[in-house]
C-alpha cells in the first residue's frame, strides 16, 4: 500500500475519528489503535523497570503531522508535544513544500566519538605520537567489547587524538575513537569501549585515564534537509510572495548575525524536531545538546539553517545538523508507543529518521519566520492558543470551541475574557431555559 500523507479537514475530526483515518492509511494492528486510543500505554511495570524511583506516568498529548514528503516519499510524523500550532505549523508547511517538489535530505553515516582524557603528561605531543602509533591496537580493543556491532558492519573505525598543551590542571591529551553504531543512538556502546582502551591508553602513555565517555557534539552524524518555494506558493491575500521571500531571508540574516535572536530561531527548528524524537523514545537532551553545540561551531552562536534566494527568485532553504538518533536499544524498544511511532514512520534505518527530523525541524523553522516576517507570531499561535485558555476557564464539551472562536474574532485571547464568555453564555442558556 502506497502512503498517502496528505490529511484533508483532519483537524476538524473528533480524536477517534482522526484515528479510524489513519487506520484505514497505515496497517496498524487493534492493538496498535488501543495504544492511542487508551490511557495506559505504558505498563507501570515496565516504566517501573526503564527508569528508577517511579511512582507513575506522565502523558503527552500525541499528534500526527501530515502532508509531508521526503525524497519522492510519503511520511506521517508521529509528534509528542505540548505546545499548541506545532504540529498544524509543520503540516501547512509540509503541504506548500510538497507543491513544489517536497523535501530532499542526506545523512552522512552514524558515527559517534567516545572520548578519552588522559592527564599527568610530561610530552602530550609525544604521547599523541606514541598513541597514533598503537592506533589499531586500540581499535581492536574497542572493538572487542562489542562483537554483534562488528557482524553488522559497525564498530570502532578510527581514532583522533587531540592535545591541549596548558590548561589549568596541566597538559591534557584527549582520545576520540571513532564509532559507527549502526541503528543505534550509540551512548552505551561507545562508552564501553572508551572504558575497554583506558587501561591500554595508560600504559601506552605513562599518564592517568580520568574521563571515558561520548560527545554528544556528533559532529559526523550529519543530517540535512533541503527546500525550495516559489513566490507564487508565499503569496497570500495581505503580501505578495515577494515580499514573504524578502522577510523570511531578512530574518534568517538577523538569526545569523545576533545570538540572541538566534537562540529563539533555534528553538523553533527544535520545536519540530524534539516532538519527534520524544515520540521514538530517542534522547531529545542529546540531540538539544548537540545542535546548540554544532551552532557554536564558528566560535559565534548562529542560526542551524540558511535561507537564500535563489536566481530565479525562489525561496531556498537548508537545514543542517548533528541527529544521533536510534532504531533499536532504550526507550525505543522498551515503551510500546515508541514502537508504534517507529511503525506510523515506517523507516529502514536511524538515518532515515534523523532525515526526516530535520526536514520536519526546516518546515517548522519555515512556518515560524513566515509568520513572523508577515502578521506576526501572536496571530496564528494565540487562535490555536486559545483553546487552552478556554480549557483553563473551565469550558466543557462544545464549549470549548465556542469561547475560542470568539476570542479569535475579537483577536483578544485572555483567561479573564473566557471566563466571562462562559459567564454570559451561562446566564444567556438559563435565560432560555
Amino acid at each position: 500500500m502506497t502512503l498517502d500523507s496528505s490529511l484533508p479537514k483532519f483537524r476538524t475530526l473528533t480524536p477517534a475519528d482522526r484515528l479510524e483515518h489513519l487506520a484505514q492509511k497505515l496497517p496498524l494492528s487493534k492493538d496498535d489503535l488501543r495504544l492511542v486510543a487508551e490511557p495506559g500505554a505504558l505498563p507501570l511495570e515496565t516504566a517501573d523497570s526503564m527508569i528508577e524511583n517511579v511512582i507513575g506516568k506522565f502523558e503527552l498529548p500525541y499528534a500526527v503531522a501530515g502532508y509531508f514528503q521526503i525524497n519522492g516519499k510519503d511520511v506521517l510524523v508521529p509528534m509528542a508535544v505540548e505546545e499548541p500550532s506545532v504540529v498544524a505549523a509543520a503540516s501547512y508547511m509540509a503541504k506548500l513544500v510538497r507543491a513544489n517538489g517536497g523535501f530532499h535530505t542526506s545523512s552522512s553515516g552514524p558515527i559517534m566519538r567516545a572520548q578519552v582524557q588522559i592527564m599527568n603528561l610530561q610530552d602530550p605531543y609525544g604521547a599523541r605520537h606514541a598513541i597514533l602509533q598503537q592506533h589499531q591496537d586500540i581499535i581492536d580493543i574497542a572493538n572487542s567489547r562489542d562483537k554483534v556491532l562488528l557482524g553488522l558492519g559497525g564498530g570502532c573505525k578510527d581514532i583522533e587524538v587531540h592535545v591541549f598543551p596548558d590548561t589549568a590542571r596541566g597538559a591534557m591529551v584527549v582520545v576520540h575513537l571513532i564509532v559507527d553504531v549502526r541503528d543505534a543512538m550509540g551512548a552505551n556502546t561507545v562508552n564501553t569501549m572508551a572504558e575497554a582502551v583506558a587501561g591500554r591508553l595508560e600504559q601506552i602513555t605513562g599518564g592517568r585515564v580520568r574521563l571515558r565517555i561520548l560527545s554528544n557534539l556528533a559532529d559526523l552524524r550529519l543530517a540535512r534537509a533541503h527546500l525550495r518555494l516559489t513566490p507564487e506558493l508565499l503569496q497570500t491575500s495581505e503580501y505578495s510572495g515577494v515580499d514573504v521571500i524578502n522577510g523570511i531571508v531578512d530574518a534568517y540574516e538577523f538569526a545569523a548575525v545576533d545570538p540572541y535572536r538566534a537562540a529563539t530561531h533555534n528553538k523553533g527548528i527544535m520545536n519540530g524536531i524534539d516532538p519527534i524524537v520524544v515520540a521514538t523514545g530517542n534522547d531529545w537532551r542529546a540531540v538539544e545538546a548537540g545542535a546548540h553545540a554544532y551552532a557554536c561551531r564558528s566560535g559565534h552562536y548562529t542560526s542551524l539553517s540558511t535561507w537564500e534566494i535563489a536566481g530565479n527568485g525562489d525561496l531556498v532553504g537548508t537545514l543542517e545538523m548533528p541527529m544521533p538518533l536510534g532504531l533499536v536499544g532504550g526507550a525505543t524498544k522498551t515503551h510500546p508507543l515508541a514502537q508504534l511511532s517507529l511503525k506510523i514512520l515506517n523507516v529502514a534505518s536511524a538515518q532515515e529518521l534523523a532525515e526526516i527530523s530535520v526536514a520536519v525541524g526546516l518546515a517548522q523553522n519555515l512556518a515560524a519566520l513566515r509568520a513572523l516576517s508577515t502578521e506576526g507570531i501572536q496571530r496564528g499561535h494565540m487562535a490555536l492558543h486559545a483553546r487552552n485558555i478556554a480549557l483553563l476557564a473551565g469550558a466543557k464539551g462544545d464549549d470549548i470551541a465556542w469561547v475560542a472562536q470568539k476570542m479569535v474574532e475579537a483577536r483578544d485571547v485572555r483567561a479573564d475574557l473566557a471566563t466571562e464568555l462562559l459567564q454570559k453564555k451561562s446566564t444567556l442558556n438559563g435565560d432560555n431555559a
